[in-house]
């Protein structure tokens, strides 16, 4: 894809983002429809249904040949990155969009024969647009983000960090997870993996770390922070793999290979 293609399918896809962000923000004051999928806490609204069926009818209407990897059950079955692939996430933070009315985000990635070349991350509430084109920088609005601080030291790092994996839980040994939030200046938790994402690309947090996201909570997020120099890898380091569920750490390379190696245990 050359440059002109590329800003042709930015632009289209800031378009429908910033629309579905208009529909969404007419709707989450109005009653809708709330149901579970996984579980009681994995909630699901209309409201997420219909806007991924947004994006989907309008990206085979204009692009046939793309096809769409998304959240709730209206795009393709991706098997392969190859070709062009959206990947969709139509609200992430579905739990502050049922109980807060705010903290939630559209988040729209492209890639290109598996690399990302477009990302999208919209708080949807606050009117914040963090997007990046591939090799040119990542912006908040029309403000370009900085690089970010090569000699952060994790001890004045604030992270963002569930509290879910600080109590016993079956993936990871919470002792280390202890040591880390001893260890580091503050912890926070927004509720929205792809916000987590914008808010280390844009420098407020200095990391962010999960044990279990899919494709469409990070896609966006990965492009974006890896334009501002952050880093975005399983905990273990290994490469995230965009077509299933991951272990993921993004932050500041400055702290990575610390967290990675001193304070993250798997359970086997």
């Amino acid at each position: 894809m050359d440059a002109e293609q590329k800003q042709t399918l930015f632009n289209q896809a800031k378009e429908w983002t910033i629309e579905a962000g208009e529909r969404i923000k007419k709707r989450v004051q109005q009653p809708f429809e709330v149901n579970t999928k996984r579980d009681r806490k994995d909630l699901v609204t209309e409201v997420d249904e219909d806007t991924e069926k947004f994006f989907a009818e309008r990206i085979r209407r204009s692009y046939p040949e793309h096809q769409v990897l998304g959240e709730e059950g209206f795009g393709d079955e991706v098997t392969s990155l190859d070709g062009i692939v959206w990947i969709i996430d139509p609200i992430d933070g579905t739990m502050n969009f049922v109980h807060q009315k705010r903290n939630f985000a559209i988040s729209v990635a492209i890639y290109e024969d598996g690399e990302g070349i477009i990302g999208l991350i919209y708080n949807v509430m606050t009117g914040d647009l963090y997007s990046a084109k591939n090799g040119e920088g990542a912006y908040k609005n029309n403000y370009l983000l900085p690089k970010l601080n090569q000699t952060r030291k994790l001890e004045d790092s604030l992270i963002g960090v569930n509290q879910f994996w600080a109590v016993p839980n079956r993936r990871l040994d919470e002792s280390g997870v202890h040591q880390l939030i001893r260890k580091v200046r503050g912890t926070r938790s927004y509720g929205s993996a792809a916000l987590e994402f914008a808010f280390v690309s844009e420098g407020i947090m200095d990391a962010y770390l999960t044990m279990r996201l899919s494709p469409w909570d990070i896609a966006a997020g990965v492009i974006i922070v890896n334009e501002v120099g952050g880093l975005a890898t399983r905990v273990d380091g290994n490469p995230l793999d965009m077509l299933h569920e991951n272990t993921v750490i993004t932050c500041n390379p400055s702290i990575h290979k610390e967290i990675i190696e001193n304070y993250i245990h798997l359970k086997e």
